[in-house]
């Protein structure tokens, strides 16, 4: 068995395929002792070193991949470790199968909802790149009067210090008294982009929640805190929206399969994942979500 080697450190998480091409390029990737080559194959047993660093045979070859989602509580960051002390995400989390979860993107502490996580790290980076416009909808809580003017502005888009941002969708959702909620879609990650928005137009967000990420939809009955892994009509759809397909499950070993079935909370249904979320909002006052275009 060989493959490209940008293409197997890619998917162990070392990197973009366009990013470990041009670490091969200027001479940072060692096989057996050589200087790698674009083209090159890498085979099971060969030696590698990346920038200097020994790389692991069994990271590289990790079977199977996973992908779980993860329903962040406002409160946690999405760093491994915190020098604040404060909880991350990956206290909450089952260790993989082989591997090591890599976060699809980000949310801020204050910030809840769907996280994506994967042991696949070229899935991760194709989710994450800029070119594939991947759909990121939250459910937002507004404090201040909202304007049929300022929602067009918003959509229009808006000069913020890092360029000029826009929703892509919005969707009025409801609400009473000075808190109004709306749905609204971004497709890129920038820090605090979406409160920065809303902030342009002189309201406040008070409570901020991710609820989809391309084609996967935060379900109703994930709680915070809790996790869920993927199951295979929804892991071939994230797989094929982004140009990817997903290891056949008839390829895990029974080991495999059994520490998986242990160590799954809930189980994901299609009525589930079509079903909207938002987060532990009273359901009487839950925004509806913006379906996928």
């Amino acid at each position: 068995m060989s493959e490209r080697i940008q293409k197997v450190l890619a998917r162990a998480g070392y990197g973009s395929r366009r990013q470990l091409e041009t670490l091969i390029k200027e001479g940072k990737v060692i096989v057996n002792g050589e200087t790698a080559k674009l083209g090159d194959q890498l085979e099971v047993g060969d030696n590698v070193r990346l920038d200097g660093k020994p790389v692991s045979a069994k990271r590289l070859w990790q079977q199977p991949q996973q992908v779980l989602i993860y329903n962040k509580p406002v409160g946690e960051v999405c760093t491994r470790k915190d020098p604040e002390g404060r909880r991350t995400i990956f206290q909450s989390l089952p260790a993989p199968e082989e591997g090591r979860w890599v976060s699809v993107g980000r949310l801020d502490i204050n910030t809840s909802g769907l996280i994506i996580l994967t042991t696949d790290g070229e899935l991760a980076n194709k989710l994450m790149h800029p070119s594939n416009e991947m759909d990121r909808e939250y459910a937002v809580r507004v404090l201040g009067e909202v304007t049929t003017e300022m929602l067009q502005n918003l959509r229009n888009g808006v000069e913020l210090e890092d360029g000029k941002a826009r929703f892509s969708d919005i969707q009025e959702a409801g609400g009473e008294g000075a808190n109004h909620w709306y749905h609204v879609v971004i497709q890129e990650g920038r820090n605090r982009e979406i409160r920065r928005l809303w902030e342009s137009q002189g309201v406040q967000v008070s409570r901020l929640m991710r609820v989809r990420y391309g084609p996967i939809i935060i379900p109703n009955q994930l709680k915070m805190g809790r996790w869920l892994m993927l199951q295979q009509d929804d892991l071939t759809a994230l797989y094929e929206s982004v140009d990817l397909q997903p290891q056949s499950p008839s390829t895990k070993s029974g080991r495999a399969q059994q520490r998986e079935k242990k160590l799954r909370p809930l189980k994901m249904t299609k009525k589930h994942s079509r079903q909207k979320a938002a987060g532990e909002e009273n359901k009487t006052n839950r925004p509806p979500r913006i379906r996928g275009r």
